[in-house]
C-alpha cells in the first residue's frame, strides 16, 4: 500500500543531529530502508520535516521505521495511506 510518512525533529534535536553529522545518516538509512518514490523536506511548525511516499509491504513495517526515527531523532512520525491519480482514477471509474 502507497504510505505517506510524515516526521518532524524538535529544533533542539535537529540542531545537535546537524552539528554531529546524524541527520545526514538517518535520512540516508531510513531512504534505504522505505525507498521512496519522492521524498519533501520542509519546516511545519518551525520544526524539520519531511515527508516520504514508499509502498508499505507490510503493517509490521510501520514499528521497524517509526522507532528508527523515535530512537534516532525524537521525531514525531505520522503514516497516512495515499493514492496516486492512477489510484483515484480506479477507485472512482468502480463507484459507477
Amino acid at each position: 500500500m502507497r504510505m505517506m510518512l510524515r516526521w518532524s525533529v524538535p529544533v533542539d534535536r535537529g540542531n545537535e543531529m546537524v552539528d554531529d553529522g546524524s541527520m545526514g545518516r538517518l535520512i540516508e538509512t531510513l531512504a534505504e530502508l522505505v525507498k521512496p518514490e519522492a521524498a519533501y523536506f520542509l519546516t511545519d511548525g518551525g520544526e524539520r520535516a519531511c515527508m516520504m511516499f514508499f509502498d508499505m509491504k507490510e503493517p509490521a513495517d510501520i514499528a521497524r521505521i517509526a522507532e528508527h526515527l523515535f530512537q534516532g531523532a525524537e521525531a514525531a512520525v505520522e503514516f497516512t495511506p495515499v493514492m496516486n491519480a492512477d489510484d483515484l482514477k480506479k477507485a472512482l471509474g468502480s463507484l459507477g
